[in-house]
């Protein structure tokens, strides 16, 4: 998949797609995402926030909500007049529901931060139950026009995420050449 190829999300306005529970399928929702946000002319910033939500949504989904032989659903849509970006990803295990307060993890745990990063990030975030055997984790980022953005540096000063001259947003990293990524 060619990342400066933003013809076939680009005209999409809700976008959805059911995704291997695997390392690799939370990798192609962010890959996913990324072209579906640059199709809409999403600004660095919120491109980059969107990117990591969806990357722990997905991630967790992958990890927490498995159940071989049944996909996750990742779905990005516009809402409140193209106010609201509003991130979900479905998985079928709602018995596995997080917590509504994300939980620090103990000092040296190598995992554990993602609803952290995810609540840091997103302006809401929750979980729909059903129907059974589903959930659905979403987070919302409010999009706010440029010219209501605060600013740094002072009055006039640059916009935060936002670098003139700049593409919106970068493209996620491509895996390394000659090594095969597994897949779960």
């Amino acid at each position: 998949m060619d990342h400066s190829d933003t013809q076939p999300l680009a005209g999409v306005r809700d976008f959805g797609m059911q995704l291997h529970p695997s390392r690799a399928g939370a990798r192609l929702a962010r890959e996913l995402a990324a072209l579906w946000l640059r199709g809409h002319d999403a600004t660095r910033g919120v491109a980059g926030d969107t990117l990591q939500v969806v990357a722990e949504l997905a991630a967790n989904a992958a990890l927490h909500g498995r159940v071989p032989g049944r996909a996750f659903l990742l779905a990005l849509r516009l809402t409140d007049a193209d106010r609201v970006l509003r991130v979900e990803v479905t998985d079928t295990r709602a018995e596995r529901v997080p917590a509504s307060s994300p939980r620090v993890p103990p000092d040296g745990s190598e995992s554990g931060r993602g609803l952290l990063i995810v609540d840091a990030l997103a302006d809401r975030w929750g979980v729909v139950e059903g129907p059974v055997p589903r959930k659905t984790v979403w987070a919302e980022l409010d999009l706010v026009p440029e010219h209501e953005r605060p600013r740094s540096g002072g009055p006039g000063g640059p916009s935060q995420g936002t670098d003139e001259g700049k593409e919106p947003f970068p493209a996620p990293p491509r895996p390394p050449r000659g090594r095969s990524h597994p897949v779960e």
